[in-house]
């Protein structure tokens, strides 16, 4: 009766089914004990034992080391401490440029109409200016005027005017190289025929 039973459960399934339920489910993902996480077993030491991962020691991020980053530093101050150098220096002719235009221009200003240059002057007055002999066309009297420091001439735009002291001294103080020839009363050497000083090196 038992074994009857018994092939009567088995053929019904029921019995298979119970067989099913007890076996013990395997490790989830497949996985064994002794296995690393990659599917193979752990070579050399225990399990979870393995060399710390990482990047070397020794180095910044990067592969640079600290000397070549302080160097880096150096160049990029260096380099900005030059071109802070030269804009002061851009900074500084522009503004000298300028306050040589103003010059020039109140200058002309104050010159015009008070020349006394002669078309006609028969005279020729020599002077040093620039490093170089200089020239300018007078008359007998102006000539004699120019030698006692009683007129000046003037540089302005390349040319040499003939204006009274006082302007020449007005001209003297606004820029003193605009000056060509002013000689201080009493201290003028004696003059050629040809309006050339004796001491003057040609």
């Amino acid at each position: 009766m038992a074994d009857s039973l018994r092939d009567q459960l088995l053929k019904s399934g029921i019995v298979k089914q119970v067989r099913e339920e007890k076996r013990p489910a395997a490790p989830q993902g497949g996985k064994s004990i002794g296995q690393r996480p990659g599917g193979g077993p752990f070579k050399g030491g225990k399990p979870g034992q393995h060399k710390p991962q990482g990047k070397p020691q020794g180095k910044p991020a990067g592969g640079k080391s600290q000397e070549d980053i302080d160097l880096a530093k150096a160049y990029a101050i260096r380099a900005q401490t030059e071109a802070n150098e030269r804009k002061r220096a851009e900074q500084a002719a522009a503004e000298e440029a300028r306050v040589r235009r103003e010059r020039k221009l109140k200058i002309q200003q104050l010159l015009e109409g008070k020349t006394l240059n002669k078309a006609d002057a028969e005279h020729v007055r020599h002077f040093e200016y620039g490093g170089k002999i200089r020239r300018v066309h007078v008359d007998a009297d102006q000539l004699k005027a120019i030698n006692a420091g009683e007129l000046g001439v003037v540089q302005q735009q390349g040319r040499y005017l003939v204006v009274t002291r006082e302007l020449a001294d007005q001209v003297k103080a606004i820029d003193v190289n605009q000056i060509a020839l002013l000689v201080e009363p009493g201290s003028e050497g004696s003059i050629g025929e040809d309006g050339v000083p004796d001491d003057l090196i040609w």
